[in-house]
Order: structure tokens, then sequence, then C-alpha cells
């Protein structure tokens, strides 16, 4: 197992794929683009790939992708779609191959597909990022990230084209549930920040004055500094995904099954009007 570990970090990946070329998928090829890996993409969409070529990417089929790259970043929807993607990846990847689960996924299905792809020698890592879209564009993701520590030192260059930060926290599924923990954290931030603004607005209070000054306060989070910028687009699932992996846990979460239903009634538009 030496051996073939010091042969692969010899031997640093080139060649990569993206299965998901949609607005998260699109910019981290991009970036791997721009940090000199041959990139290939794919992804059902026909707009999307179109996308893809406009910005000189080369696509092609989910077999094609696994045929030509070394490292392939998974970033589709569902965990339905993680596992068919997933799957036709190990049917042909090389022996030594990288699969980074980007996409937010249950931890199961993650130690699932990393135990298939160790029995047929290609790393599966979960790899889901976080700080949304603004960082996706700017290449400043936080990427966190769960499985084999040979697999994470193969592929972490491929992470760093598009991640600022990319974390090792530990096997398989510690990346999806940091991603998971952050999330929870975020959705209650943002259903407080709600409420309070909420309440500051009706009181009369200059809002957007009120947000620069709580930012110099201990009140001060991520999501209150960029509020209005964020669409909250996630909270339905992200919510789902950690609930569920709250009661496999068999951890009690009343906090956050009451986020869930404040979520329901957030949104972008909802949020800058606190701020007119």
């Amino acid at each position: 197992m030496k051996t073939t570990q010091t042969a692969q970090s010899a031997n640093p990946i080139k060649r990569t794929g993206v299965i998901g070329l949609g607005a998260m998928g699109l910019q981290m090829a991009r970036h791997m683009a721009a940090k000199g890996f041959a990139v290939v993409g794919h992804d059902i969409d026909t707009q999307a790939t179109s996308r893809a070529q406009a910005l000189g990417l080369r696509t092609g089929s989910a077999a094609d992708v696994a045929a030509q790259a070394e490292a392939v970043v998974v970033m589709v929807t569902t965990d339905v779609q993680v596992e068919e993607a997933t799957h036709q990846l190990l049917q042909h990847l090389p022996r030594g191959g990288v699969i980074c689960i980007a996409s937010t996924a249950s931890p199961e299905i993650c130690r699932g597909l990393a135990r298939t792809g160790g029995e047929r020698g290609i790393g599966v890592l979960d790899t889901p990022v976080v700080l949304g879209q603004e960082a996706a564009n700017s290449g400043r993701l936080t990427v966190y990230v769960g499985g084999e520590e040979h697999a994470f030192v193969r592929a972490r260059p491929v992470l760093s084209a598009f991640g600022e930060k990319v974390l090792h926290l530990g096997a398989s599924g510690a990346g999806q549930i940091a991603k998971t923990i952050n999330n929870m954290l975020l959705w209650a931030c943002m259903s407080a920040n709600f409420e309070v603004l909420t309440l500051a607005k009706q009181l009369g209070v200059n809002v957007p004055r009120l947000v620069e000054a709580l930012g110099h306060g201990s009140g001060a989070n991520w999501s209150l500094s960029r509020w209005g910028e964020s669409t909250g687009k996630w909270a339905a699932k992200d919510m789902d995904v950690a609930l569920e992996v709250a009661q496999n846990a068999k951890v009690p979460v009343p906090l956050s099954g009451l986020v869930d239903q404040l979520m329901k009634g957030i949104n972008q538009e909802r949020m800058r009007a606190l701020l007119s």
C-alpha cells in the first residue's frame, strides 16, 4: 500500500472532470482549468454544457469524463444523482483515481460509495463546500473533506483550485457531517437575524445602519454580514439532511426542528425588504 501511495504522489493529477455543470460546478471546472488542469465536464442539461463550452471547457458523457480524468468532482443536486453519477464513474475510472463528492449528501451514502470505491482501488472522498456562490465564483470556497488520507493527499491540489481552505476532518462521511453542522448554524443564524431585523424595522430603526452596527457587536455573524445577498435556496434540503442525521444518531435537536419550520417562510425577497 505504501508503495502504491508513493507512486501516486509522485504522479500528480493533471486530468480532471466535473459531473454537474450548474452554477457551482461550472465555476469549479473553470478554476481547475485556470490552474492548468485538463478538464472535461458533463451535465444532463444541454444549456449547462453550452455555457461550459462557451468558457472553453470540453464536455462529453459521464463515461467520457471517467475515461479522460484521474480525479472527478461530482456536483449534482440529489442523493440519487450522487449515487448514479458515482457508480457510473466507478465503472470507468482507472485504479488510483479519486472521486470527490462535492454535493451535499447523506454521510451514509458517502461511506457506502467509499467502501465500493476502495474495493476497486478508487478513492471516494466527500468534499462538500461552503460559503456559497460568491466564493465559488472567486475560487475561495471552504472544502470539508472526509475519507482516506492517501486519497485526500492525491486530490488536494485539485480541490485547492477552487477552495481557499481545504480541510480534512477524518474518515468518510466526516466532510458531510461538517457541512451539515455548518448549515444548521447558518440557518439558525438566518432565522434569528430575520426575526430581530423585522422587530427593529417595526420599531422604526434604520435597518442598514443597524446591520452595520451589529457587525461590531457580540451578535455579529456571517449571515448578518451579507444580509440580503443570501437566498436561503437550499435550506429545505439542508435541514432535511440535518434532521435525518440527528434522528439516526438519536440526538434531540429541537432548535433545528424549529429552524426548519421558520426557514420555510424566509426568502431573499423578504430579507431584502427589511433593508428598504
